[in-house]
């Protein structure tokens, strides 16, 4: 893992769109010049500002929709940025919508949210298997995967450091 990725340009004729860009950057947090990894899991929590986000309900149909346009538009930025371009946040997005979802809305406060922030970017960083699995594949799919996983395992992860964190209070 590298901390600092260039925004390189493979291919500088092929234009990816201001839809894709826009979407698959998760509002162009991915061109932070430092973590932009980091920087769009943070963004993705913005998200529970937003009155209603934490419905069940909304937040799954949040994630499916960031699933899918994550993996059909994420090929637009790999052929102009190259293989798993550092551009494409909105995997960090679902995995960390997931990571939230799986950890259950009885947790839903700022610990939660903390924990679950930084079990998500440890399982991103780590890609435990099948997440390692899933981060060779040089698609749109492999991209979206691979931060499911870490979604997966993030949120597994946060409810027993939550339940241990209550059971020691």
């Amino acid at each position: 893992m590298r901390l600092i990725k260039r925004k390189e340009i493979i291919h500088p004729g092929y234009k990816a769109g201001f839809i894709p860009t826009i979407i698959t950057s998760g509002f162009y947090t991915g061109f932070f010049p430092v973590a932009s990894g980091t920087f769009g899991s943070a963004a993705a929590l913005l998200f529970f500002l937003i009155p209603g986000f934490s419905d069940i309900y909304v937040l799954s149909g949040s994630i499916a929709a960031a699933l899918l346009a994550g993996t059909f538009l994420s090929g637009k930025m790999i052929k102009r940025y190259g293989n798993d371009p550092s551009v494409v946040v909105l995997d960090e997005f679902a995995g960390m919508w997931l990571t939230i979802l799986i950890s259950g809305f009885y947790f839903y406060s700022f610990l939660s949210f903390a924990v679950g922030f930084i079990m998500f970017r440890l399982f991103d960083i780590a890609k435990i298997f099948p997440a390692s699995y899933f981060d060779k594949i040089k698609n749109g799919f492999g991209i979206m995967m691979d931060d499911v996983i870490a979604g997966i395992y993030g949120g597994v992860f946060t409810i027993i450091i939550l339940k241990l964190i209550d059971y020691i209070r």
